[in-house]
């Protein structure tokens, strides 16, 4: 019993020294004091709203094909003697440069045939000139009563037979043209200033009539169809049935070795109907020189690059421009009011461009919009402007890159970039 005492003691002893020192340190606690919140402002980035005339940029994507395009046939038979050194695909030609020659023996045999009948044709003629001249003579000596029918006297001056001797002569004529036209057409040349595409002929091989020998296409010039999206036609300027009358220029650039290059080109003409696919009305770019070969310092655009195009627009006034990545959804801005408030404020869009927003309404001038992102929750709080630029300042710089969207054949899904 005795050390059961001892415990009881000592526990009671414990719990009394704990509630001492509590009710001690109750006692000397010290005054509480309450310390007011200090808030401080978000730091934010503002654009400035400046009013401007504009042009809507849009933006579109396709493949560089030839202007003219032809395959070279053979006009007469016969075998391939001799061909040019440059008549190899890839080739360069210059207009009325010769490509190859068949054999010209044959035609050469018809040519001399032709000229022998001419001459046969022009003798017989002069024969008959000489005759109807004589009979003429004689008519004239017969008495008046003897004369009869008109028939008979032009049966009698020869008439009928010096028309006959005429027509033999066109006809002769005619075969020498044919002759000569034949003989001429062994030279195969070059119709306009082309690169040779593909070739189906070489030399030593028997060709006929009709047999394509080579194609070509032209150099001086080439198109791009550029397909245009419905929603994006309010946008340009689209020509009549004749055409652009104006010349409008625009920026055609793509990756070459790693390195943006662009090409000058200008809107040539619309097809005039909607692709039935896509929806899309396709307007045709013609590049001049697309090979350099006038101007050798550029870089040659060859047939198949596939290009992007930036094409400027029709003018729009009163236009605050600013970077896309701050309009919110439904089209939602932050703009900070005169008491540096940041208020949530909805705007209206004339078009989302790849990097760009154009606001038409809801910002005056001189109105301050955040460039900083933030929480929906802030709406209403006191912010600190950090940096303020003008938004004609914010324009984005010349393109020196490619957009981040996939490259895709225009002629194959009509793919617009936005």
């Amino acid at each position: 019993m005795a050390p059961l005492k001892k415990q009881v003691l000592l526990s009671t002893a414990l719990i009394g020294a704990a509630v001492a020192v509590a009710v001690l340190l109750y006692l000397n606690r010290p005054p509480a004091q309450i310390a007011e919140p200090v808030y401080k402002p978000l730091s934010v980035d503002v654009a400035v709203a400046t009013k401007e005339t504009v042009r809507v940029e849009v933006q579109a994507q396709g493949t560089v094909s030839a202007l003219r395009e032809t395959s070279i046939m053979a006009e007469v038979s016969g075998r391939i003697i001799e061909t040019a050194d440059n008549f190899l695909v890839g080739g360069f030609v210059a207009e009325g440069d010769v490509l190859l020659r068949i054999d010209p023996r044959d035609y050469q045999t018809e040519l001399l045939r032709a000229q022998a009948s001419v001459e046969s044709a022009e003798s017989n003629l002069a024969q008959e000139r000489g005759r109807a001249e004589v009979a003429q003579r004689e008519w004239e000596k017969l008495p008046s009563g003897s004369q009869r029918s008109p028939e008979a006297r032009d049966l009698y001056l020869r008439k009928p037979q010096l028309d006959q001797a005429e027509a033999q002569q066109l006809a002769a004529m005619a075969d020498l043209n044919t002759a000569r036209d034949r003989l001429e057409r062994t030279i195969i040349k070059a119709p306009y200033n082309a690169v040779i595409r593909a070739k189906q002929s070489d030399l030593g091989q028997f060709v006929t009539a009709g047999s394509k020998l080579a194609e070509v296409f032209a150099v001086d010039q080439a198109e791009v169809r550029l397909p245009i999206p419905q929603s994006k036609l309010d946008y340009l300027v689209l020509p009549g049935v004749e055409g652009y009358t104006e010349e409008q220029t625009i920026d055609l650039y793509t990756d070459v070795s790693g390195e943006v290059k662009h090409w000058p080109a200008t809107l040539h003409r619309t097809e005039g109907v909607f692709d039935d696919r896509s929806r899309v009305l396709y307007t045709v770019a013609r590049i001049d020189d697309p090979y350099a070969l006038e101007h050798p310092e550029r870089e040659p655009l060859r047939l198949g690059t596939f290009v992007n195009a930036n094409i400027q627009g029709r003018a729009y006034e009163d236009i605050v421009v600013l970077p896309r990545h701050i309009l919110r959804a439904g089209n939602n801005l932050w703009v900070v009011d005169e008491n540096s408030i940041l208020r949530n404020r909805q705007v209206t869009i004339l078009r989302t461009g790849s990097d760009e927003v154009f606001v038409t309404a809801g910002l005056d001038e001189g109105e301050q919009v955040s460039l900083t992102a933030v929480d929906a929750s802030l709406n209403g709080s006191e912010v600190r402007i950090n940096q303020s630029t003008p938004s004609d300042l914010l324009r984005r710089k010349p393109v020196t890159e490619l957009p981040a969207e996939p490259a895709v054949d225009s002629d194959a899904t009509a793919a617009v970039v936005p």
